[in-house]
């Protein structure tokens, strides 16, 4: 009897691994699983190859992006690429290359370019048109790809770099993992789009040849050059002050998960200081503060912790492994004096108690079997799971701080940063990322919104480091009201508007712009644990230099980001386009396109959407939980099961 039911279960399973076949526009915002075979004579994936190459100099990054398509088939095609992006980046330029001739991208607002594109679609010529779906998610479209043709698109993006306990980070993402989409909050048909990308099967290879290639010119030594990511090559100069860094080949999951570089600088790596860039019509200033060093203290208030774990399908197998790995950290370095909560959540949300209970050993033990006794499935609703932790009452007299335990791949990230906000009160909200895709947009927006801090962890072998630096983040916070002054220093339109507190030991960063030659002097102070701190910035010793043209994206993007990324309403549409059209930047409300305008084709084309490679470590749960509805198949099932099961029970009467 058990073998049947295991046989039923296995059955099931594999229903739900089929491609969608509902036609209702609700069902369609849901990744699906690629069905082998396409039209004849169509070429089903198009994109060749993907390529970025990145060049570091001090503490900013330039990336350019070569996306490659071709067409192996007989029938004209449109391509539809859906990628994603670092958090941080600001895209200012795209080119698009067909043959020898290089076509600029102009920056429109979305609507605009989006109408050029159909239009020069259905005319025949060939265009290139890049979208953003979310801050870390793009959609790049290529229309009229002829047979034969190879079409390369170019984009150009920079970021800044900041180091966290003296270590810089460079992530380069290479997928964008599947999004559960909930029925129960709104969607918008257009910047959710993309969670509807078909994907290959777990453990399959990328249909496309990725690259990442990195320089680094630190201006210094450079020293601790790895990735814990991907095997890299490193090759140093003779100084050891630059380096240029290759994937090594022959990994098969190289191009199915987050590429991560860190590095380090001999010395301090990195000290107070003003960077200036005088433009045409505006000039720009950056300042980067190293706070004081962290004290060793153990008069720490007493802390009520909830920890929220995502125990849904795409966790299954090592994501949970890992978390499972991180709670055991975690709550095993709670002090005597603490209290804490564990909700797990899929579909459905179960509590470990019904208000904290405090950190003795036995509570302890019994919290790890309950998330030990855990298995994976079903739907990612973290909404709700947050609407109930931040309900839970609190413990009087402790310090509370919620911690986010997911992969991030939900669609409702600004109703969650919502929800984060409208009731954070006096508690700070910590986000852990577990995998090697995660959604980083989800968990840095959440610790955002929650004045807390984002962790990622790629592996169960750095979360017991992750939850040490957790345990030391949340005790001695860095730096407190931080507040900053500008004496003789004719600064405006300064970002960030509030500096939060400093958890972690990196530079407090701000941007701006500044009228007439930099002077004066720019002062930060802020509490830290040894008292009072005070540090000043001497404005008339940075020169303007043309080589940090880049601020006024940086400035542009910051703004940006502080207005749109993490907010569910449009109230500030008009400023972010403003934005995206005087800087030339991606934003949500503007986009790329480019058309060569010759006529190539008369005959029509098909539509093809890229399907994206399942991330490493994710199972087909991941699209298989998202819970469809019945296909065919599963009532098929459903039938020969029960046939089976009553010819048993007839069988073993007649015995």
């Amino acid at each position: 009897m058990r073998k049947l039911v295991a046989l039923a279960v296995c059955a099931l399973s594999a229903s739900a691994y089929a491609e969608p076949k509902s036609t209702d526009a609700d069902k369609t915002l849901s990744p699906y699983f690629v069905v082998d075979g396409g039209k004849p004579g169509v070429e089903a994936m198009p994109l060749e190859s993907t390529h970025a190459d990145v060049h570091i100099t001090g503490v900013i990054a330039d990336v350019v992006v070569t996306q490659t398509y071709r067409n192996d088939g007989d029938t004209t095609i449109n391509a539809r690429y859906v990628f994603p992006a670092s958090t941080r980046a600001a895209v200012y330029g795209m080119k698009m290359k067909i043959g020898e001739r290089v076509i600029e991208a102009k920056i429109k607002e979305r609507e605009a370019a989006k109408t050029e594109y159909e239009e020069a679609k259905r005319e025949g010529k060939t265009a290139s048109l890049l979208e953003e779906d979310r801050p870390n998610v793009f959609s790049m479209s290529v229309a009229n790809i002829l047979p034969k043709d190879h079409i390369d698109v170019e984009l150009h993006y920079t970021e800044l770099l900041v180091p966290t306990d003296g270590t810089y980070e460079l992530v380069y993402p290479q997928v964008v993992g599947p999004r559960y989409v909930s029925e129960a909050l709104p969607h918008s048909a257009t910047l959710d789009a993309f969670t509807h990308t078909g994907y290959t099967h777990a453990g399959a290879a990328p249909s496309f040849g990725f690259g990442v290639h990195v320089s680094i010119a630190g201006g210094m030594e450079l020293h601790a050059v790895d990735s814990p990511s991907h095997s890299i090559h490193t090759a140093f100069a003779a100084d050891h002050k630059s380096a240029s860094i290759d994937l090594d080949g022959g990994a098969p999951e190289a191009g199915q998960k987050d590429f991560v570089l860190h590095y380090q600088l001999a010395g301090e790596g990195i000290q107070s200081g003003l960077l200036t860039f005088a433009g045409a019509k505006e000039n720009f200033f950056l300042m980067m503060v190293q706070p004081p060093h962290r004290p060793a203290t153990e008069d720490v208030v007493p802390r009520d912790y909830v920890f929220i774990v995502d125990v849904s399908g795409s966790m299954n197998g090592f994501p949970l492994t890992t978390a499972k790995t991180l709670m055991r950290g975690l709550l095993t370095r709670l002090r005597p004096t603490d209290t804490f909560d564990v909700e797990l959540f899929a579909g459905a949300a179960k509590m470990y108690a019904p208000k904290s209970v405090t950190a003795t050993t036995a509570h302890i033990e019994d919290a790890i079997r309950f998330m030990d006794g855990q298995d994976a499935g079903g739907g990612t609703e973290l909404y709700p799971a947050l609407q109930t932790a931040m309900e839970l009452p609190k413990v009087e007299g402790t310090s509370r701080s919620f911690v986010v335990i997911t992969d991030g791949y939900i669609a409702e990230e600004p109703q969650i940063f919502d929800e984060v906000r409208d009731h954070l009160g006096d508690a700070n909200v910590f986000a852990f990322g577990i995998g090697s895709s995660v959604n980083r947009h989800l968990i840095e927006g959440v610790a955002k919104a929650g004045q807390g801090e984002p962790f990622v962890v790629l592996d169960e072998t750095s979360a017991d480091a992750a939850a040490a630096k957790f345990r030391s983040y949340i005790e001695q916070p860095v730096l407190t009201h931080v507040a900053v002054k500008m004496d003789g220093f004719d600064a405006y339109d300064v970002q960030p508007k509030v500096i939060p507190d400093v958890f972690a030991q990196r530079p407090v960063i701000v941007f701006g712009k500044y009228k007439g030659t930099p002077a004066g002097t720019i002062t930060l102070t802020g509490e830290s644990g040894r008292g009072r701190f005070v540090t000043k910035v001497d404005a008339s010793a940075a020169m303007p230099d043309a080589g940090n043209a880049a601020l006024s994206y940086l400035w542009a993007r910051s703004k940006i980001s502080e207005l749109s990324d993490f907010y569910n309403e449009d109230k500030n549409r008009d400023a972010v386009l403003a934005l995206g059209l005087q800087y030339n930047l991606l934003t949500k409300f503007t986009s790329f396109i480019a058309v060569q305008q010759i006529v190539r084709t008369t005959a029509g084309s098909t539509d093809v959407d890229q399907p994206l490679p399942m991330p490493a470590g994710v199972s087909d749960m991941a699209v298989g939980s998202l819970e469809q509805g019945p296909e065919p198949g599963f009532l098929v099932v459903m039938i020969l099961v029960g046939a089976v099961l009553l010819g048993y029970q007839l069988r073993r009467r007649a015995a």
